[in-house]
């Protein structure tokens, strides 16, 4: 009943105030979805913590007859094990959370209870989702959270760009979903199921089979598990299918906090560790994970570096961080891939509603060259929003440490201790990615709370210095990534600390980011405790959880080294040396760019997909269907009547021996088709 109420009460609540917020008002939409919300994480963590304590065992509540179609059964029903548990903990926890913050942060949107419904209504997807018992069922959560974030992404569709960005999310993610949908296809055709506990006990007899595809025999279980993977890519960011989660910056920040945290680029993490024992049946399907994920981790890390937008640094951090995720599953050491996801959603969504706290008290203002000195201003701010880079950066030493350094280090660890090619090029790839999020994660912290105050230069501060009101979050533009200096002073602004609404929130996330590593490593990777959790919900390997803890000194060390040195850097060029980073543009301005365009992955597309698709486009609108269809069709059809009209408009001139004359040529006309027919 619980597991119920927890999914399905927020698809009610989003009911409640999208279809009824106009005739409730404001504050009942607000008080209905986040109520929802936070009774579903009231019920979630009792759950986790029956599991962790081994008194659960995993349930399967029955829902619904879904689908009956000849050898095709689907049943709506909701798997709860180990991995649901933490999946429900993490999506209800950051949901609920989020919504309690929207409270303060869209206090002046007049759209609030479409929002809250939007948020609830993602909230619902993501639960389906992570519940599912049958692929057909993922997938059906797996289309909700993408209607769900092009809704939010794009909910202040008075913008353009919002509206470009939740249009190029949509897209991008149907991409990687024709993928998904082609490997839950060929995995009914190959097992003839659909249902996830079948398939992954079948999975191991098929190693070894072929099967045709693109007029070629290939494996069997690469395929569909590649097919799949390639739906996670489009979900989770990753290299290739990424362009979409910048632009996802355009929505409200809680919206950003919601994507990027806890909820739909984690739901490609979740799907290859929940089909993990499938994935297990190809090496090949596991080296390509890894690959993917390691060049991911390593993209995304060296633009953070240049990026100037506070929420774009953070994004390319959520893109970097699931790189880790992923390169961990693929070396088979799925219990720290979802140790990272769980300690990843307190510090992202305490790093994104913290930055939305830097905006709110900067009238909007986005851009961190604009920020400084803001610590004495914002105090709170500051301190949580250091505590969430300590955990991102994975400060710690010893039996102490932040969440990010248990969970980074045991992906690390498990890549070198796996032995395989893929591996050690992950763990260092994973070393060096790790040593630019510490760089980017300071001095986003440097420029933003340390220095002296630039805020005169902001145009949104000006505008709130002469009574101007801006819309939250309102279009600022890319402020572009060039170096050059900008003005020192305040102008006379004072930033203002945010409302409880928000402030509480981002309080509680940085509890989750300050323990939860420390408090919860032992029951998802140690090779004592980790199984007896796990309970085969994942393919746990203890083989490679021993080996992992038993890596040598240096290996371990690595994280925290190249961290120390991350931050040295960043403390050198931004308060030691404030000139530093503008010499280094200049003295390297392709690098730069090329680091600043983020690898020119947009402007390859525009090239390749883009302008071939507008030209096509064209070129079927005017030359097929304006050209040839409507021209020979219906407009040429009209225009042979207009011509007829025209004739035949000529015999009507009014006068009796004219029609006299044509009825008589009608009558020598048919006499002699008469006669002629009659021979």
């Amino acid at each position: 009943m619980a597991v119920i109420l927890i999914v399905f009460l927020p698809l009610v609540a989003a009911i409640i105030a999208g279809l009824g917020g106009r005739s409730i008002g404001r504050v009942p939409a607000k008080v209905v979805t986040t109520a929802a919300l936070f009774i579903g994480a009231l019920l979630s963590w009792p759950i986790f913590f029956q599991y962790i304590a081994g008194d659960a065992q995993p349930v399967v509540v029955p829902v619904v007859k879904w689908i009956e179609s000849g050898g095709l059964t689907v049943d709506w029903a909701l798997r709860v094990d180990a991995l649901t548990a933490v999946m429900l903990v993490v999506v209800t926890t950051v949901s609920s959370l989020v919504h309690l913050y929207s409270w303060g942060y869209m206090e002046e949107d007049p759209s609030q209870p479409r929002f809250f419904a939007y948020l609830s209504l993602f909230s619902f997807a993501m639960l389906m989702l992570v519940t599912a018992d049958n692929l057909v069922q993922m997938f059906f959560g797996w289309e909700g959270v993408g209607l769900a974030s092009y809704l939010l992404i794009g909910f202040w569709y008075h913008k353009p760009s919002a509206n470009a960005a939740a249009l190029k999310a949509f897209v991008v993610n149907r991409i990687g979903d024709f993928g998904f949908s082609l490997g839950i296809f060929g995995t009914f055709l190959v097992f003839g199921t659909v249902s996830i506990p079948a398939i992954l006990h079948a999975a191991p007899g098929m190693i070894g089979s072929t099967i045709g595809f693109a007029g070629m025999r290939v494996d069997t279980m690469t395929l569909l598990c590649v097919l799949l993977f390639i739906g996670a890519m489009g979900k989770s960011a990753q290299i290739g299918l990424h362009t979409w989660l910048p632009d996802a910056m355009e929505g409200p920040t809680p919206v950003s906090a919601l994507i990027h945290a806890a909820t739909m680029v984690t739901a490609g993490v979740f799907m290859v560790c929940r089909l993990s024992p499938m994935f297990e049946t190809s090496p090949t399907a596991m080296h390509v994970v890894t690959y993917v994920g390691a060049a991911t981790c390593i993209f995304a890390a060296t633009v953070g570096c240049a990026q100037n937008d506070i929420k774009r640094v953070i994004a390319y951090s959520t893109c970097s961080q699931l790189g880790y995720m992923f390169f961990a599953a693929g070396v088979g050491a799925y219990g720290a891939a979802m140790f990272h996801l769980f300690t990843h959603a307190f510090f992202k969504a305490l790093l994104f509603l913290g930055a939305g706290s830097v905006i709110h008290a900067m009238h909007h203002e986005q851009d961190m060259r604009y920020y400084g000195a803001l610590r004495k201003e914002i105090p709170i701010t500051f301190w949580v929003m250091v505590a969430g880079t300590l955990a991102i950066t994975g400060v710690g030493l010893g039996p102490v440490g932040f969440a990010g350094f248990w969970s980074k280090d045991a992906i690390l660890e498990s890549a070198w201790a796996s032995g395989s090619v893929p591996g050690v090029i992950a763990f260092w790839l994973g070393a060096l990615a790790a040593l630019l999020t510490s760089f980017y994660s300071w001095r986003l912290i440097f420029l933003t709370f340390f220095g002296e105050p630039r805020w005169a230069a902001s145009e949104h501060i000006q505008h709130a210095l002469h009574g101007h009101h801006d819309a939250p979050d309102e279009e600022h533009g890319d402020s572009g990534h060039d170096a050059r200096p900008v003005p020192m002073g305040s102008g006379g602004y004072h930033p203002h600390e945010s409302p409880l609404t928000m402030l509480v929130p981002i309080g509680l996330l940085a509890v989750g980011a300050v323990f939860a590593g420390q408090g919860f490593h032992s029951i998802f990777v140690d090779a004592e405790r980790a199984p007896e959790f796990w309970r085969q919900s994942i393919a746990f390997s203890e083989h490679l959880a021993h080996a992992a803890h038993q890596s040598g000194l240096l290996i371990k060390l690595t994280p925290t080294i190249v961290m120390l040195i991350g931050l040295y850097i960043a403390w050198r060029n931004y308060m030691q040396k404030p000139q530093a980073p503008a010499n280094f543009v200049a003295q390297f301005p392709s690098l730069y760019r090329f680091v600043s365009n983020k690898w020119y992955f947009d402007e390859l597309y525009d090239v390749i997909f883009v302008r071939p698709a507008l030209w096509l486009g064209r070129l079927l609108w005017k030359g097929g269907d304006e050209g040839t269809i409507d021209r020979f069709g219906p407009h040429g059809a009209a225009y042979a009547v207009s011509i007829g009209n025209r004739i035949t408009t000529r015999f009507q001139s009014g006068y009796l021996y004219s029609y006299a004359l044509v009825m008589l040529l009608g009558l020598i006309g048919a006499a002699s088709w008469a006669i002629w027919w009659a021979q």
